[in-house]
């Protein structure tokens, strides 16, 4: 799936939501633990408050925005490499090189 620089999508209604999980724009496993999480919230849901319906909704919303950021798995990267570099300096490992910065930029 291509997460680059494109248009943001629409992601005003539940179905807005529903149709970007469909067509890939999520995290693995998303789609189906969207519909979930939306029907518990919804059995939870005490007659006219819809605030944990509409909580699942921006958590999910937010999920594909942030799978749509370019720089996304970058930052991902960052984190790791850093994350191997204290875990190897903590075993008294330590190496001569510090953690990859990587760029976004080409």
């Amino acid at each position: 799936m291509e997460t680059g620089a494109s248009a943001p999508l629409r992601l005003l209604t539940v179905d807005d939501v529903r149709a970007a999980l469909l067509a890939g724009h999520g995290f693995p496993g998303d789609q189906e633990a969207f519909e979930v999480d939306l029907q518990r919230a919804l059995e939870a849901t005490p007659g006219t408050d819809l605030t944990s319906v509409a909580a699942v909704i921006l958590d999910y919303r937010g999920r594909i925005r942030l799978r749509q950021d370019p720089d996304f798995d970058v930052a991902v990267q960052e984190g790791i490499d850093l994350t191997m570099h204290l875990k190897r300096d903590a075993r008294g490992e330590a190496t001569h090189e510090g953690p990859t910065r990587r760029s976004s930029c080409k």
